[in-house]
C-alpha cells in the first residue's frame, strides 16, 4: 500500500485566527467604502428643491403650494416691502407712462413720505420643499405692457424720499402668473422642472 504524501504545514486544516478574520473584515469593508465613495459624494452636490411662484392672491397661492399660512405672511410682508421698494414718481402723468391708467395711486412709506407709485398686483414666495417653515416674498407689479417686475434682489429700502427716473430698480421677471414651480435651486427663474415653467 502507498502512503499518501503530508500535505505541507500550514495548507491542510488550517484555521484563521481572529486577528486574521478581522483583518479580513477591514478589507472588505474599506473596498465597500471606496466603491460608495462616488454615490456619497453625489448626494452631498445635489442642490435643495425649492418651490416658488408669482401669485396674484392669497388663495390661489395656498391652491398651488397648500400652505395658507405661509402664503398669507408672505403676502403681508411683499405689502410691507411695496410701500419702501415701489417706484416712485413726482405726478400721476410720469407713473402712467410706465404703469397704465389705473395702476397708479398717491402712497406714502414707513417714514411718512408721501409719494406717487404703481399699487402691488402679486407676489413672489419660494420656499423649501423639505422645509416649510420659512420663505422668501417680494412684491410684484404689473407694467402698462402686463409685463411683471419686483424689486431688484438685494435691493436696500428706499427711505430718501427721492423720485426716481422710470422704474429704476426693478426688475423684469418672465414667470407665468398662479403657478407654483420647482426648481433646484433658490432664486426666482433658476432651473426648473415638473409643473410648470417660468418660460410662460
Amino acid at each position: 500500500m502507498w502512503n499518501r504524501p503530508l500535505a505541507p504545514a500550514g495548507i491542510m486544516g488550517h484555521r484563521m485566527t481572529s486577528t486574521e478574520r478581522l483583518m479580513k473584515r477591514s478589507r472588505t469593508t474599506s473596498l465597500l467604502l471606496m466603491g460608495a465613495a462616488p454615490l456619497l459624494f453625489s448626494a452631498c452636490q445635489r442642490e435643495p428643491e425649492v418651490q416658488e411662484g408669482l401669485y396674484t392672491s392669497v388663495e390661489t397661492c395656498a391652491r398651488e403650494t397648500g400652505d395658507k399660512a405661509s402664503c398669507q405672511e408672505a403676502f403681508a410682508s411683499a405689502q410691507k416691502q411695496a410701500s419702501e421698494q415701489a417706484p416712485r414718481y413726482a405726478s400721476q402723468e410720469q407713473c402712467k407712462t410706465d404703469w397704465g391708467d389705473e395702476r397708479c395711486v398717491e402712497q406714502r412709506d414707513s417714514q411718512g413720505h408721501s409719494f406717487i407709485g404703481p399699487l402691488m398686483a402679486g407676489f413672489f414666495m419660494s420656499q423649501m420643499l423639505n422645509n416649510r417653515a420659512g420663505f422668501n416674498s417680494a412684491p410684484a407689479f404689473q407694467d402698462r405692457n402686463s409685463g411683471w417686475q419686483r424689486p431688484t434682489p438685494g435691493a436696500r429700502p428706499d427711505t430718501s424720499n427721492a423720485f426716481r427716473t422710470g422704474n429704476t430698480g426693478m426688475t423684469p421677471v418672465n414667470a407665468t402668473p398662479n403657478k407654483a414651480v420647482t426648481v433646484s435651486r433658490g432664486g426666482f427663474g433658476s432651473r426648473s422642472s415638473s409643473r410648470a415653467s417660468f418660460g410662460g
